[in-house]
């Protein structure tokens, strides 16, 4: 447990509570559900520049490390083909798999074919059900997608003042400006109490929030004066109670909710807003293809990680139709920014390609 982790080695219950964010973060879990106190360590497993456990901001936005890996695949030969969706997987006789089918009729070749989208996408819409075994497929259906995330992206003509820290004078940030600053986290009980109300279909009514301003590290993401500010926000159902869908009408009810909230930490946020962007569970599902709106293709649950992630039996890499592979979050060791399914599943498939 969580809790268990935090208690033996602190003592402030706002700091563990802020630590536990990131025990909570992209799931559908309370600080007090059995297993949270892994996806706390999995948030800091590995290292950046030598510093362990550490997280770094990407200049540009994270669109420009999916450029960077781009590059660095270009400069090996490969060829990208961008807004090209994939209808299919091409199967042989033996139901191997071939290649590829565009949604515009081409016909992709190919020995090899690896996957990073989710596991539901790759397996229950690329490849015909009667190809996989009947367990496997029920296993893939039955995944643990629930996902509490609604994102909020925001324009506003000012840098926010918190009451803890006031602005200076010329406006320019301060540290705390460029660290990832976390609201209504006071106490694990704080982010227990919204998670339960999400199980019961009710956005949270007192939201645990992420908020970074990439622009106060990187200005060219905004104009002169002006911000980009990011909220990460938890806890939101995918339907609401009722059966209700998220709306308009919803959706600007709970960002009104969630800069509420930030307004009471620094006083003058709603009036500097210019612009919002709102992503609820089924927007990141229909923009991003992430199934249930989880960012990580499937909860980071104990029965969900190592040899059963995304099935057991298939924890490898390799899937039931043999020269298809899947590399991307829904596979082990699971969701983050490192890297490490896809590399994984690459030397899987270089291995298998030398014997083919």
């Amino acid at each position: 447990l969580l809790g268990q982790i935090l208690d033996h080695w602190f003592e402030s219950e706002p700091l563990k509570a802020t630590l536990a964010t990131d025990a909570v973060i992209g799931a559908m879990a309370s600080p007090h559900t059995p297993g949270s106190g892994y996806v706390l360590l999995h948030h800091v497993m590995g290292e950046l520049e030598g510093q362990r456990g550490a997280w770094g901001y990407v200049a540009g936005g994270m669109g420009a490390l999916s450029q960077a890996i781009a590059h660095a695949a270009t400069a090996w030969g490969a060829h990208i083909f961008a807004d090209k969706a994939v209808c299919h997987v091409l199967l042989g006789r033996d139901g191997e798999a071939q290649g590829v089918a565009l949604q515009d009729g081409t016909e992709v070749r190919s020995k090899l074919v690896l996957s990073n989208a989710s596991p539901q996408i790759t397996f229950l819409e690329l490849i015909p059900q009667e190809q996989l075994p009947k367990d496997f497929v029920q296993r893939i259906r039955q995944v643990d997608t629930r996902s509490p995330v609604t994102k909020i992206n925001v324009a506003v003509d000012r840098l926010p003042s918190f009451l803890a820290a006031p602005n200076a004078r010329d406006g320019q940030p301060l540290p705390h400006h460029q660290c990832s600053i976390h609201l209504n986290c006071e106490g694990t009980q704080l982010l227990h109490q919204a998670f339960t109300e999400a199980t019961h279909g009710h956005p949270s009514s007192r939201p645990m929030i992420e908020l970074c301003i990439p622009s106060a590290l990187d200005p060219g993401l905004a104009p002169p004066g002006c911000h980009v500010v990011s909220l990460f926000t938890q806890y939101t159902p995918s339907v609401l109670a009722g059966g209700r869908s998220w709306d308009e009408q919803a959706r600007n009810a709970y960002a009104d909710t969630v800069f509420d909230c930030i307004e009471d930490y620094a006083p003058g946020f709603k009036a500097s807003v210019i612009g919002r962007d709102i992503l609820t569970p089924p927007d990141l599902e229909r923009i991003f293809g992430l199934p249930g709106g989880n960012i990580f293709h499937g909860g980071m649950s104990l029965d969900q990680l190592y040899f059963a992630r995304p099935a057991p039996s298939y924890s490898g890499y390799r899937s039931p139709v043999p020269g298809l592979y899947l590399c991307g979050s829904g596979a082990h060791p699971g969701g983050g920014v490192m890297g490490a399914a896809g590399r994984n599943a690459a030397q899987v498939a270089i291995k298998d390609f030398r014997h083919l």
